[in-house]
């Protein structure tokens, strides 16, 4: 089980691989629906893996550690059964969302002191909680607890990041070998912020430390495309070829795009379901706000381009009205034809690859998507 690289770009560094878990393979690159709470928001998983077409969803351990459990999860069959998926997940460790949602931290040598996000508890996690919580879930892959930092961000504040990351890294893979299997996997994270020295220093340590995958944490915060491209050129470099390579928090389909063409093959992000929600579609041309008044009477599918649930079954006129009216459905037909979009992107992505014509395809892409042509479209 593990990575397979099955063949590369000629013309730029994108590649198509094959993950194998327990629980079945995932093709890359590809896009993770996120299900943060053992849910992805608004869809069922039978909807998620027999419609949408997805081969693996992510889920995260510091928000199923604040509830329900992870002893009550892991009572109930593991994080699989208790949400009847039964194809991959990967786990976050919990380490941006405490910085993120929690308060009152207080990093020490041993791990992270915090307040819960939801009822204010007093909460203690250390690398090999971290660790101990994933197998609980059974999760086929899973995240060291890293230490993340905001962006802009002082040398030295990065510098002592990376430290305690690689430090907590080293106690995550020895509380790793000694409890799991060979069916679970467990992914280093890279971090240094925009600084080239300490991004490599990060890597290299991490590389030695002996990881099944590597991912790059703390880009997409900010940043800009320039530093975040520059970094993930120069890990490109670094990071082994015979692994996968995850960009935490990759975003939206031009950045995944130009990060594909740079040796990125995993990726994740709230974006499709969180704009499916509001009202907000991804097409082949850009992005469609459904609640404007120019749809009130467009009896068009959302994306005449695109065999979703969504667009094979209601119109745009139809979907506007479930909006504005507060009706659930209207969240949950966005949703599925957002990563229906995504996850045949993905589909498309690997394709060209394999066809020799990515460059190709991400030019085509690049020049058809964007918020000018289709302005000129719906005049």
């Amino acid at each position: 089980m593990g990575f397979k690289l099955v063949t590369k770009d000629e013309n730029t560094n994108a590649r198509v691989g094959r993950f194998e878990t327990a629980h079945g393979v995932f093709n890359t690159p590809a896009f993770m629906p996120v299900g943060t709470q053992a849910a992805v928001k608004a869809l069922m998983p039978g909807t998620l893996k027999d419609e949408i077409g997805a081969e693996i969803i992510l889920s995260n351990a510091y928000h199923l550690f604040i509830r329900p459990g992870i002893d009550i999860i892991k009572n109930g069959g593991g994080l699989h059964k208790f949400m009847s998926w039964d194809k991959p997940v990967l786990t976050d460790s919990g380490g941006y969302q405490i910085f993120s949602l929690a308060s009152f931290q207080k990093l020490t040598e041993d791990g992270i002191s915090f307040l819960s996000h939801f009822d204010g508890r007093r909460l203690f996690l250390s690398p090999e909680d971290a660790v101990r919580a994933q197998i609980g879930l059974g999760s086929d892959i899973m995240m060291v607890l890293d230490q993340c930092v905001s962006y802009p961000c002082g040398y030295d504040q990065a510098r002592e990041a990376i430290e305690l990351t690689l430090r907590w890294s080293r106690r995550s893979k020895k509380e790793f070998d000694s409890l799991s299997g060979n069916s679970h996997f467990l992914f280093g994270i890279v971090q240094g912020s925009i600084y080239p020295e300490l991004r490599k220093r990060s890597a290299e340590e991490t590389i030695e430390i002996g990881f099944d995958g590597y991912a790059i944490g703390g880009l997409n915060v900010g940043e800009g495309n320039p530093a975040r491209d520059e970094m993930i050129a120069l890990l490109n470099k670094v990071l082994p070829e015979g692994a996968i390579r995850y960009f935490m928090g990759g975003g939206e389909p031009w950045d995944i795009l130009e990060a594909v063409s740079l040796g990125i093959d995993l990726f994740d992000c709230t974006l499709p379901t969180r704009l499916g929600r509001n009202g907000t579609a991804f097409t082949s041309i850009g992005k469609l706000t459904i609640r404007n008044g120019e749809f009130k009477s467009d009896i068009r599918p959302v994306d005449e381009n695109c065999n979703c649930y969504t667009c094979l079954n209601f119109s745009r006129a139809y979907l506007r009205h479930l909006f504005n009216t507060g009706e659930i459905l209207g969240p949950t037909l966005l949703s599925l034809h957002n990563l229906y979009f995504y996850i045949r992107f993905m589909h498309n992505i690997r394709s060209a690859i394999k066809k020799g014509k990515f460059r190709e395809f991400k030019k085509e892409f690049e020049n058809k998507y964007n918020e000018r042509s289709f302005a000129e479209e719906l005049q």
